[in-house]
Order: C-alpha cells, then sequence, then structure tokens
C-alpha cells in the first residue's frame, strides 16, 4: 500500500501542472522535528534558504530511520516468536528423554582422580534392550509370547573416554557372560532384587529394576565408575539408523540370516559393501546366525564394526550440518533413548557428544572382554579380563600409543639412606583379590618367603582378609622409612613408581596384587604390553579401519 492510500487517498501529482508541490506533512512527516535555530533563515545563491536546505538533507535521513524501525520491530517480533518456538521445541525434546536412577545398587564405585589438568575420564554404558512390549518392537523381532515379559540387556558395552579426550575405548560383554548380580531396589515399584548366590546370565540384570540394575552389575565385575547410561530398543534403533541416512558395511560372501528352522534375524545381503539403515541396520546389530561361528561374539564383532563406520559417516558428511536432518535425528533420538538422569536434558546430550566426538576415529579401539566358554555359557578369562579392567581405570589407551602420548611416571631414588636389609620390618598382605576372582591362595606367605630369601628376614605375612589391589604396591607411613620401603622394591624388582607414602599403614607395607598371582619374580611389563596382552586381536577394531568384513558363516549363503 502507498503512503498516499494511508493519508486521505491522496494521488501524487508532478508539480509544474498548476498544482504547488506536496507538503511534507501531505507525507506524513512531521516538519516541527526539523525547526532551524534563529537566524537559519538566510538564502543561499540559487535562492533557496537554509531551511529548505536542511529539510532536503533530512528527508532521506528520516526516512531510513523510520524503515529501520519498522524493520527492528519486525525483527524484535520474530526473534522473540523464534526463540519462543525453540525453547517450546527445546522442552518437547527433553520431554521425549525416558530417564532414570544410574546405580541401583549397594556398591558404588567413586570418581577416578583427575589428572594434572583437572581432567577426568568418562565411561558410559552403552544397553541394547531386547524389549517387545510394545507393537513396533515385536514386529520388528521375537514372538508374542515375549510380549509382557521383563526385557533382557542383549547389548552392553562400556564406552571409556580418557581424560584427555584424546582416545576412545569400547569394550562390549556378552549376553550369556554369568556372573553374581548384585541386589538392586526398583526406583518405582520399591521391589527389593536380593543379590543372586549363584551365577546368571549378565543380560538378566536389565529386569532387575531396570537399566540402573545393569551399571551396578558392571560395577561390582570390573570396579570401573560409570557416569552414564544410554539405552535404545529395536524401534529405536531402526529410526535413529533411517536418521543417520545410512551406513556400510561389509560381508565377504553373500548372505542370509535364515535357516531351516526359521532363525536369525532376516538380513539378506550380497557379497561386499552395502550401506544399510533402517530395519535392515537392526538386523545387521541383530545378526548371530550367519556370521563367523554364529556366536554372540561374531555379534559383538558386527555390532563394532558398524559403530565404527558410523562415526566415520557422521565425521564425513553434513548431516549434522543440514537443519531439517538435525531436527530429524534430534526428535528420533530423543524418542529412542533411555538415559540416566544425569542426562535429562539436551543440552547436557550436546555438551556429552561435543565431547565424544574429540578422539580421532584411528584413536578408536573396540574389543570384546576377554572369555572362556564354560559349557554354553561364557565367563571372563582370568588375568586377561581384570588386566583389561584395570586398564580402563587407569585410564591407559587400549591401541597402546599412551608411551608416546603421556610422560609416564620416573622412578627416582630416595634421599633418605636404607637400614641394612635384616632390620627393616615388612608386612605383606595379599591383595589379589578382584571384583570377579577370589584371591590367590597363600601370596602374602610366598613372598614373604621371597624377601626373607634376599635378607629380609623381618618380612611377615599377613593373614587378615584379602584385599583388592589392582597393581602391587609398597607403603610407608612417613618420609624417614621411604628409603626402607624402596629397597624391599629394589629387591624384588617392583618399579620404584609403586612405592608410596600412606597413613593407612603403620609400617613399610607391600601388598600383592592382581598383577602378581603367580611366582616370587615380579613380572616385568609396560603399560602398552599390557594392552596387547590384553586384547584378543581377532575381538579387535580400530576405529578408522574400512578395510574389514565380516566373514559369513557356512550354510548361510546364497
Amino acid at each position: 500500500m502507498g503512503r498516499g492510500t494511508v493519508r486521505g487517498e491522496r494521488i501524487r501529482q508532478p508539480a509544474g501542472r498548476g498544482e504547488p508541490p506536496e507538503k511534507a506533512s501531505d507525507l506524513g512527516w512531521d516538519d516541527s522535528l526539523y525547526e532551524d535555530a534563529p537566524g537559519g533563515d538566510d538564502a543561499d545563491s540559487r535562492g533557496r534558504t537554509t531551511r529548505s536546505r536542511q529539510r532536503a538533507a533530512v528527508r532521506p535521513r528520516r526516512r531510513r530511520r523510520r524503515i529501520l524501525r519498522w524493520t527492528a520491530s519486525i525483527l524484535a517480533f520474530l526473534i522473540i516468536g523464534t526463540a519462543g518456538a525453540g525453547y517450546l521445541y527445546y522442552r518437547h525434546l527433553n520431554g521425549n528423554l525416558k530417564t532414570g536412577k544410574l546405580n541401583l545398587g549397594e556398591h558404588k564405585v567413586p570418581e577416578p582422580t583427575p589428572n594434572a589438568a583437572g581432567q577426568r575420564p568418562l565411561n558410559i554404558l552403552l544397553i541394547g534392550s531386547d524389549s517387545r512390549n510394545t507393537k513396533e518392537n515385536l514386529k520388528l523381532g521375537g514372538h508374542k509370547q515375549s510380549v509382557g515379559s521383563a526385557p533382557l540387556a542383549d547389548v552392553q558395552m562400556l564406552l571409556h573416554l580418557s581424560a584427555d579426550r584424546s582416545n576412545m575405548s569400547v569394550v562390549s560383554m556378552p549376553r550369556d557372560t554369568l556372573t553374581r548380580l548384585p541386589q538392586c531396589t526398583d526406583p518405582k515399584s520399591g521391589k527389593v532384587y536380593a543379590a543372586t548366590v549363584s551365577r546368571q546370565m549378565v543380560n538378566t540384570s536389565l529386569a532387575r529394576g531396570g537399566p540402573g540394575c545393569t551399571v551396578a552389575t558392571w560395577e561390582e565385575m570390573t570396579d570401573i565408575h560409570i557416569d552414564h547410561y544410554m539405552m535404545v530398543d529395536f524401534s529405536g534403533v531402526v529410526s535413529m539408523a533411517d536418521a543417520i541416512g545410512g551406513v556400510p558395511v561389509c560381508v565377504n560372501a553373500n548372505v542370509h540370516s535364515r535357516n531351516s528352522s526359521g532363525e536369525g534375524s532376516g538380513l539378506k545381503l550380497r557379497k561386499g559393501t552395502t550401506s544399510v539403515k533402517g530395519e535392515q541396520a537392526l538386523q545387521w546389530l541383530r545378526t548371530r546366525h550367519g556370521f563367523e561361528d554364529g556366536s554372540d561374539i561374531a555379534r559383538a564383532k558386527a555390532q563394532h564394526m558398524y559403530m565404527s563406520s558410523m562415526v566415520r559417516e557422521l565425521r564425513k558428511n553434513a548431516t549434522f550440518s543440514h537443519p531439517a536432518k538435525l531436527r530429524t535425528l534430534a526428535e528420533k533420538a530423543t524418542n529412542a533413548l533411555g538415559v540416566d538422569d544425569g542426562l535429562d536434558t539436551v543440552k547436557k546430550l550436546y555438551d556429552l557428544s561435543n565431547e565424544l566426538k574429540r578422539p580421532a576415529p584411528k584413536r578408536i579401539t573396540m574389543t570384546t572382554m576377554p572369555f572362556v566358554y564354560e559349557g554354553a555359557r561364557v565367563v571372563p578369562k582370568e588375568n586377561d579380563a581384570d588386566a583389561l579392567w584395570r586398564l580402563l581405570r587407569d585410564d591407559i589407551a587400549l591401541d597402546g600409543k599412551d608411551k608416546a602420548d603421556k610422560e609416564k611416571p620416573k622412578d627416582e631414588t630416595s634421599d633418605d639412606p636404607a637400614a641394612a636389609d635384616g632390620k627393616i620390618a615388612v608386612q605383606v598382605r595379599n591383595g589379589t583379590r578382584t571384583a570377579t576372582t577370589p584371591a590367590a591362595p597363600g601370596r602374602a606367605a610366598q613372598v614373604a618367603q621371597a624377601l626373607t630369601a634376599e635378607g629380609f628376614t623381618q618380612a611377615v605375612p599377613d593373614q587378615a582378609q584379602s584385599l583388592v589391589e589392582d597393581r602391587t604396591v609398597i607403603r610407608y607411613p612417613s618420609a624417614d622409612l621411604e628409603g626402607d620401603a624402596q629397597a624391599v622394591a629394589k629387591s624384588l624388582g617392583i618399579p620404584l613408581s609403586s612405592v608410596e607414602e600412606s597413613t593407612e599403614v603403620s609400617g613399610v607395607t607391600l601388598i600383592v596384587g592382581a598383577d602378581w598371582k603367580t611366582g616370587t619374580a615380579y613380572p616385568k611389563s609396560t603399560d602398552d604390553e599390557d594392552a596387547g596382552k590384553a586384547l584378543d586381536k581377532e575381538q579387535t577394531q580400530n576405529g578408522a579401519d574400512d578395510s574389514k568384513c565380516m566373514k559369513v558363516e557356512p550354510g548361510y549363503t546364497w
């Protein structure tokens, strides 16, 4: 609409046709705003007054100001409206999240000590539920008889992000791992599930009050502090896989995961690389019949391959820079995820995602807990599983690259002179017990005898209850005994970095740890060597390796 129609429907006439030019007031201008100061009506050489010149100069500025005022008003309205809509959508996304208590058990592992920069590692338990208690989930897998039964945690992975955020480790635990389950209290019903006397499959922990009991089980088994959990069911995997837009996976032959008895996920792929999404992605993640030996171990390897590929895809494509795709992913993810109450807002999830994307794919290591078969089930492999959990507790990278990236503690000889070996009183204690295995019997007496043979005749075993100590350590109560403690360490080949002052002991105390369960010579190994020994190379993948293909089990090709 023109300005003339606003002001009495006047039609602008050109000057010079018998009609005087329009006044400024007729065009909506207020002349009083531009009155000259006294004495400002002198004419210039062209007969124009100073006032008219000023009016001519000010009119464009005034027009610009009015336009700016209108524009600012419109922008303010849009900003307020958009912010309001954004806030409402943010609340909507928060409302999508299903939250629960982090740990439902009695035993809670304290947070690890921060590093020199004040950083702590992050441990997140990823849980895949086999719930069939919705139409969507039942359609995607399982039998009608499963409806109403308690869900099982058929996928369990511990994601460890290093304190300095340089590397990430992902460790799967087979669903049929046997362990004693801790006491858990259902936060909704108040029902208390007593600790089990016999060993049960670890996936049944989810049915004992929810994911918080699975967290409690992991902390009991590994003695690792878990910061958060994330849980997703069948339909959640499908919706998130659709939102991501496809993840490349590879098989070394045509595969169809379906046998004559109807067992299998239904996955059907041609040899080579295929980008899977939606229901096909779920089939890949669930496939056991058709991969390698048809076990849960093979399924875990396929899941690691999918996760590694997904990380690479998200890093290289524009999913997170496209507003529509980002909104879709946010909607799908918040509807699909169950999280602990420490991740109860989208902002917290966003902040966490920024932390998780910091390690480069080449510094991401995925593996499966070392295990041995016990009948049709599995149990943690003694020593190897403990070594793996210790590496995570000590925040040591599983790719063995910490030697180049981190400064190792140096052995420094004390200025305090040591007493004669035969005059040093040493108490030896058994600390070989772990969260999953009993103490090695007689270790305190065996090592005390070895010390006596070295001339430390006052070394005596402590017959008290065994301790839990990951690594062998020698503690002393005050600086005047530091030299004595180091003399004991040198005699057995224990590194001086394992000698520490502590008010918890009354004299030089040697605690034989889980790293020294046999023999009288302390085993010599570095953290990087430990990392290599603890991992099964067949079950370990690097996040940057896109050359691997799943081996297809004979009988499932087409």
